[in-house]
């Protein structure tokens, strides 16, 4: 980040409704609730200011009573990004933070580094989007449709330009293969164009948000990192986030 550039703006989506783990953002996590967790690793990247955003008051009592900040937002949004705009909008409204962080509220154990690398490729190029992956070694994951793969081409060391996403095993031939990570770091003017979108095409067929942004001609640049945060879904990955974080 430049000297004369004011810090991004982290935000942290989470709502109470999930239908294989209800009341995920509160789950105890060693004596630590889930979104409070995340929330602290996020200001341990340094980044910027950091911010959940919410519209359930248990969660924002929650954030508040950990001495973080929390920003209530409307009940009807359609994704996260969306809420995360609206979230921006009241705690920036002047818009002096040029760059907005969306990290997901379920993925406790994420790396202060990985957090500040998301944001990486925006200093390098004109990508009005980035985001992160690593590359899929397990034989399995690569045909999983719930693991989403990014296809790019490189433009630097360790940075991909993103050319699709998909749930299909991609693209053919020898070559690595890499695992998308929902981090995305925003430049201010492109999150507020990509909530004013209509789904698009691709979008609705791949199940995926970030079509919207490429199929509207975003660029989108993608950072290579090492390992996966893990996200927690079900109960089983809760309780292996619990084991992560226990062995510290």
């Amino acid at each position: 980040m430049k000297q004369d550039q004011e810090p991004m703006l982290v935000i942290i989506p989470a709502r109470m409704a999930a239908s294989r783990l209800p009341g995920k953002p509160l789950a105890d996590i060693n004596g630590v609730p889930m979104i409070v967790r995340v929330a602290r690793q996020a200001e341990r990247a340094g980044v910027g200011p950091v911010a959940v955003a919410t519209d359930a008051r248990e969660i924002a009592d929650v954030v508040e009573a950990a001495g973080l900040v929390a920003v209530m937002t409307r009940d009807d949004h359609q994704s996260g990004s969306d809420r995360v705009f609206e979230a921006a909008m009241k705690l920036d409204p002047e818009g002096k933070s040029d760059v907005i962080l969306n990290i997901q509220g379920d993925i406790p154990a994420i790396e202060p580094e990985t957090i500040r690398r998301s944001a990486l490729p925006l200093t390098l190029s004109s990508a009005e989007l980035a985001t992160i992956a690593v590359q899929i070694t397990d034989e399995d994951e690569k045909t999983n449709p719930s693991i989403v793969k990014v296809i790019g081409t490189p433009v630097g060391n360790d940075i991909l330009r993103a050319l699709y996403f998909t749930r299909a095993t991609a693209p053919y031939g020898d070559g690595p293969l890499y695992h998308h990570i929902g981090l995305y770091a925003w430049r201010r003017s492109a999150l507020k164009r990509f909530v004013s979108l209509k789904q698009s095409t691709l979008e609705k067929r791949e199940s995926l948000e970030q079509l919207r942004a490429l199929e509207d001609g975003m660029r989108i640049d993608v950072a290579i990192v090492d390992s996966v945060p893990l996200g927690v879904d079900t109960p089983a990955d809760l309780e292996r986030a619990r084991q992560i974080i226990a062995a510290g």
